[in-house]
């Protein structure tokens, strides 16, 4: 079986400008348009899955984006507008002014029989998270599958719409969506509120939800799924792995936490005293990464896959593809190589046990902050309870000038004391540096952490954006806190082994 598609293509083109009609319908692959850009200034261009059309050499004008913008539906907060009873999306750009001077016409097409790779997951009752790069085809995937549980599972759908990108434009649903219900969100900021009300005021058994991406809308996934809920969403990020590293939206699987073993679990594991772990059974018991319309990569149990990752065991996952005759062939590949020698550099992390440790006694500090910066780090420090294990006492500025009697007698007993000025991370950060320093260590998570911190200044200064060097996940986790702890924004870009983080502002 082929999948049937249906994209009312005409509808779209008929709400363009006529000279940039004809060359569009001139083109030979008109049936794989993605989409249509007008930039105030520019020539229009087509985009088609492998290419770039510039339609002709005319400039977009003024009249002519008002042109589109008389033809289509309102805009709403998040800047995007359709075509009444279609799934076609355009997105505006503004200047400072708020005034229109660019226009994506994004083709939406409602593609039958998607789901035939994946009904068994669909028709389970699991919770299900779909993960996939801009453009891969998941809000489709997400369209077809409320059809299928509402029309042939008979379940009670109900359609979280917040851009009306899952349904369509205007208040009459797309027919693609079978007999699902749809609510609209009047601003994308209130998305996790809808999703409560959709479970108190209206019963269903199934939740669609498009692009979550908040920690609120996390929460309140987590609060769906308690109440026995099937949830089925798309979220951004390419991997389970991505989502893992994600400080915004782990709570999607299960939520990562800081955890100090005692010296004989630590010595059972061959690991850190602090270790990441889940906190907690995570709302999706499926995650699918969506690669093309015809492979999925699954990944079935969760929660067992995300221990895995944590542990830096190799996570193998269940790839399933369509032939031309649509049958679904089934295989569990490898990891990537670069994915491979990520694990294997986790693992080196690890100290060696016969390594020295430096035992840091945290006197008015938050022995979880301390556990936190060392965590992802191959320094030898061992966070500890009494005096008498310690080597380093840390203290702040505020316990130091009390001089209360644990300090007299690390000083009589000849300890070194760090003082910070306060119980923050940062603070923390900086004093981990100084000891690097001062014995003599060369950790990447050091030199990373002091060029995140560099970046910042940079952007302080002015700078909208800093790339960062190339660093493997677990590193990378600490330069997305730094950004995260000063309320600026950072991602992560390009592929292993070259991945990196880019901080800018928000």
């Amino acid at each position: 079986m082929q999948p049937h598609i249906i994209d009312d293509l005409e509808t779209l083109v008929e709400t363009l400008p006529s000279h940039i009609q004809v060359p569009l319908r001139e083109c030979e692959s008109l049936s794989d348009l993605l989409e249509v850009v007008m930039d105030l200034g520019r020539p229009p261009e087509a985009r088609f899955p492998n290419a770039e059309v510039a339609l002709n050499s005319r400039e977009v004008t003024e009249e002519d984006i008002q042109h589109v913008v008389d033809r289509i539906g309102a805009f709403g907060d998040d800047n995007r507008a359709g075509i009444e009873r279609t799934l076609h999306r355009i997105s505006a750009i503004r200047n400072r002014g708020g005034r229109i001077v660019g226009l994506t016409c994004r083709v939406g097409r409602a593609v039958f029989g998607t789901t035939r790779i994946i009904e068994d997951l669909v028709r389970s009752g699991k919770s299900i998270l779909f993960l996939g790069r801009p453009g891969v085809g998941k809000t489709t995937m997400l369209r077809e599958v409320a059809r299928v549980l509402a029309d042939d599972v008979r379940k009670r759908v109900i359609i979280v719409d917040t851009s009306n990108e899952i349904a369509g434009d205007g208040d009459i649903p797309h027919p693609a969506i079978g007999h699902s219900r749809r609510m609209q969100v009047v601003t994308p900021t209130l998305q996790h509120a809808v999703m409560i009300e959709a479970v108190e005021n209206h019963m269903p058994e199934v939740i669609i939800i498009d692009e979550m991406g908040t920690e609120l809308e996390a929460a309140a996934a987590r609060t769906i799924a308690e109440r026995g809920v099937q949830l089925v969403a798309t979220a951004h990020g390419n991997t389970l792995e991505n989502l893992v590293l994600n400080p915004t939206l782990s709570d999607l699987v299960g939520g990562i936490q800081t955890v100090t073993l005692g010296d004989d679990e630590a010595w059972r594991r061959r690991s850190r005293k602090t270790v990441l772990e889940r906190k907690s059974p995570p709302p999706f018991g499926v995650v699918v990464e969506i690669q093309s319309w015809d492979r999925v990569a699954v990944h079935d149990d969760v929660a067992k896959v995300v221990d895995a990752m944590l542990r830096g065991s190799p996570v193998v996952p269940e790839v399933r593809s369509a032939d031309e005759s649509g049958r679904v062939r089934k295989s569990h590949e490898a990891p990537p190589q670069a994915l491979k020698a990520e694990y294997v550099e986790r693992e080196k992390v690890a100290p060696s046990l016969e390594v020295p440790l430096t035992r840091v006694l945290p006197f008015g500090v938050s022995k979880d902050r301390v556990a936190q910066v060392v965590q992802g780090t191959s320094i030898p420090i061992q966070v500890v309870d009494g005096l008498g294990q310690a080597d380093i006492v840390l203290t702040t500025k505020q316990f130091f000038r009390k001089r209360p009697k644990l300090l007299k007698s690390a000083e009589e007993a000849g300890k070194s004391i760090f003082v910070l000025r306060k119980n923050t991370l940062p603070q923390i950060r900086e004093f981990l540096m100084e000891l690097s320093r001062e014995k003599g260590w060369e950790d990447p998570a050091v030199r990373a952490v002091r060029e995140a911190e560099a970046a910042v200044e940079q952007i302080r200064r002015g700078q909208e954006e800093v790339s960062l060097s190339p660093q493997a996940a677990h590193i990378r986790r600490l330069q997305h806190q730094i950004a995260q702890e000063l309320s600026l924004s950072s991602v992560s870009v390009g592929r292993e082994p070259n991945r990196r983080v880019t901080i800018s502002r928000r």
